[in-house]
This record gives structure tokens, C-alpha cells and sequence, in this order.
């Protein structure tokens, strides 16, 4: 059996949560591969709202075993408060023993970091996450798995800040007190030891065991930090293959690939997006959409649909289909822009250059429709919508295979 992926394919908020957890009503196993919380994936069911941010998806199927993988940094107190939503997660949820711990102090140096750096700072969450990958990297960070020493890791955390009094001066972060350390780090083991554990051959045992698995991405293609729009990226590997190295799994492990994406672009933070739309459409994206963050609250940045980014994106992952989210929120436009093309330093051209900075985009219209609310059909669809949907595969070279009509997680529509 190979696991399916569900990756966003722009620049995050895609709407990944809606569609995990629909999907995850038919799998064994939802895994998260990346990211921090930093990421928030909102839900909505039945009309209750659900905030995620460190969770998987499938934690709302209660047969749907949930892995938080190595390639995650996890917040401890992020973490615990979020599991505090639900009963009886023991056996259902897991955390990777070699995911690495984002601290308090972590947020602190985000924070101080993006301080310092005025009005060229990249708009991060300031939830510590470029940190504690950076440490990672650095081969200086904290692993899930030491938590449940907390003497051990407390004596490790001031030595890591003795050797580092230096830089923490300057950011002006105080050396944390051993004892309130200590006593901190026990907390988090009281409430995680349970959850740790080596996910990567429980997933190896899944798949062997020919069980469903979905993986589950955070942010989105254009974000990640080797492909994305550096350096207004985030600190993972936000890709397909990411997938691969924050599980511990095989690329030949992999099976269906679904890039969502939104029938509009959101963005949040600073950086490059040719398609934004500074004037009242992209106002009007934006509270229709509730485009807020659901981790930050902040508003985010609206703009019509980017084929060609999209196409970009699709490639790099080896998408089989998309997924078309939120289309509703076109709804009573009388026109609806798709960029086709950017105008770079003067050329048309059809690819995504890596200075997006310097691109354009170039539109083509076509007519809008009244409402696509509740549609679960495609032949249901208002004729324009659906030549919207046939643009945008013509223009990508991906077949639509999922479209969302609302945000509630019936109002889908499963194309064969």
C-alpha cells in the first residue's frame, strides 16, 4: 500500500484542513510531515468551527491513528493546549521521538530577530520556528525524545546558553532559571510521554500492514525553503518530497498526489505575488473569504488565481489532481481574472522565474457566475464556473479532480 499526499500548492491557507479531513474519514493513518505551529488548518463541521495547528487533520475521525512526524518542530505548550480540545487521544495520537522541540525562548529570538531587523523583516509568525529548525541544522537543537529526561535537557539548555551568552545579550533574553526549567520540562513530559514514540516504523509497519495513510502537508509550495520566494519563505521543506524526509519514508512509498489550491491566491507576510490585488476585489476576497490567519490574525493578501505559479507548483510536486477550494467565494463577481502569463523585465513568459519580484502578471477574463453554494455535482455548477475550473486545468496541465463550494465538509464535489 503507498501513502496519498495532500500538499499546498500556493502560498499556504490553501484550505488543506478542509479537505484532510474529509479524506481522513476513509483512512487507517493521517500523518504531518513539517512545519511548526506556525500552521493553522481550520475545519468546519456541522457548523462547529475547529482550529488546528499542530494536530493532524484526522484527529476528528476517531478511528484515524494520528502521527506528528520527525520533520516537525513542536511547541510543548502549543501542543498540549491543543489537545485539550479532545477526550481520549492516547492510542490515537503519536509524536515522533526525533521531531524537535521549539521552546519558549525560541520565540523570543524570532521575535527579538525580526525586531532588529526594521522594515526589512520577513513577516514571520514569531512563533519561534526559523529558530528551532535553524538549531536544528546547526546540529545544536532539542529532540521530543529528551523530554523525558527534563534533569538531563535542563543542564543541556543552560549550557547551550552559556555558549551562546554572547548573541542572547544582544537579543536581550535572560538566561532561564535552572529550577523553573526543570520544573518546566517536567510539566511537558507529564503530558507528552505517553505520545512519544518512533513513528517512523510504526509507519513503516502501516504500510507493510497494507493499511490507508495520508500525509498531510503544512503551508505551502511557495513557501518552502529551497523552492519558494526566499527568503519570505518558512524554515521546511514544504514539498512532496518534504513528505518523504519528515516521515521517514521512501519517494516509491508515496502514492497519490492532491495539490490544493484556492480558486483565488492568498498570501500572508511580506514578499513577491504578481496576481495580488490591491483595489476592491481583492478587499472583497478577503472578507468573504475570512481571509485571516488562523494562527497569526492577521489579514491576509488577496489576489486572483496564478496559473502560472500553480503549474510551477504542480510540476515540483508531482500533483495526479487538485483540488479547487473555496470557489464560492467568486461568487457574484461579474468578472473573474486568471494570470496566463507574467510579463518579466519587459518579455512575456509562461514560467516562474526565481526573481518573482521582477514578474507581472498578465490576465485574461472571463464572465462570472451568481453561486456555486451547496453544489455537490459538477453538472450542477453554473455553466461559467465550470469553463472557470476547465481554464484553470487547461492552463496547468492538472485535472480538477476536488472543488469545495463551501466550508462546510459535505459540500464537495468528487469529479470521477
Amino acid at each position: 500500500m503507498k501513502a496519498d499526499l495532500i500538499v499546498g500548492i500556493q502560498w499556504g491557507d490553501e484550505g488543506k484542513g478542509k479537505m484532510v479531513d474529509m479524506l481522513a474519514q476513509n483512512y487507517d493513518m493521517v500523518c504531518r510531515s513539517q512545519g511548526g505551529h506556525n500552521a493553522g488548518h481550520t475545519i468546519w463541521v456541522d457548523g462547529v468551527r475547529y482550529a488546528l495547528h499542530l494536530i493532524p487533520s484526522g484527529v476528528l475521525n476517531p478511528n484515524a491513528v494520528n502521527v506528528i512526524g520527525n520533520g516537525v518542530v513542536l511547541s510543548p505548550e502549543s501542543i498540549i493546549k491543543e489537545m485539550e480540545q479532545f477526550e481520549n487521544l492516547e492510542g490515537r495520537l503519536f509524536i515522533s521521538d526525533k521531531a524537535h522541540l521549539n521552546l519558549p525562548y525560541h520565540a523570543q529570538i524570532d521575535q527579538a530577530k525580526e525586531k532588529l531587523k526594521g522594515d526589512k523583516a520577513i513577516g514571520t509568525t514569531g512563533k519561534g520556528i526559523g529558530p528551532a529548525y535553524a538549531e536544528k541544522i546547526a546540529r545544536s537543537g532539542f529532540r521530543v525524545g529528551e523530554l523525558l529526561n527534563p534533569n538531563k535537557l535542563a543542564t543541556d539548555i543552560i549550557e547551550f546558553f552559556e555558549q551562546n551568552k554572547a548573541i542572547f545579550d544582544v537579543l536581550e533574553i535572560a538566561t532561564p532559571s535552572k529550577d523553573e526549567l526543570e520544573a518546566l520540562l517536567n510539566s511537558y513530559k507529564e503530558k507528552l510521554a505517553p505520545f512519544i514514540a518512533n513513528t517512523t516504523n510504526m509507519v513503516w509497519k502501516a504500510l507493510d500492514e497494507n493499511k490507508k495513510i495520508l500525509l498531510e502537508g503544512a503551508q505551502g509550495t511557495l513557501l518552502d525553503i529551497d523552492h519558494g520566494t526566499y527568503p519570505f519563505v518558512t524554515s521546511s521543506s514544504t514539498v512532496s518530497a518534504g513528505a518523504c524526509t519528515g516521515l521517514g519514508i521512501a519517494p516509491k512509498d508515496i502514492g497519490v498526489v492532491t495539490g490544493i489550491v484556492k480558486a483565488y491566491t492568498t498570501r500572508v507576510g511580506n514578499g513577491p505575488f504578481p496576481s495580488e490585488d490591491f483595489g476592491k476585489d481583492g478587499d472583497t476576497m478577503a472578507d468573504i473569504g475570512k481571509e485571516v490567519g488562523t494562527t497569526t490574525g492577521r489579514r491576509r493578501r488577496c489576489g486572483w488565481f496564478d496559473a502560472v505559479a500553480v503549474k510551477h507548483a504542480s510540476r515540483l510536486n508531482g500533483c495526479d489532481q487538485l483540488s479547487l477550494m473555496k470557489l464560492d467565494v467568486l461568487d457574484g463577481f461579474p468578472k473573474i481574472k486568471i494570470c496566463v502569463a507574467y510579463d518579466y523585465n519587459g518579455e512575456r513568459i509562461d514560467y516562474m522565474p526565481t526573481d518573482l519580484e521582477n514578474a507581472k502578471a498578465i490576465y485574461e477574463e472571463i464572465d462570472g457566475w451568481d453561486s456555486v453554494v451547496g453544489c455537490r455535482e459538477f453538472d450542477s455548477l453554473p455553466a461559467n464556473a465550470k469553463k472557470y475550473i476547465e481554464k484553470i486545468e487547461e492552463l496547468t496541465g492538472v485535472k480538477v479532480g476536488i472543488v469545495s463550494t463551501s466550508p462546510e465538509r459535505a459540500d464537495t464535489i468528487i469529479r470521477g
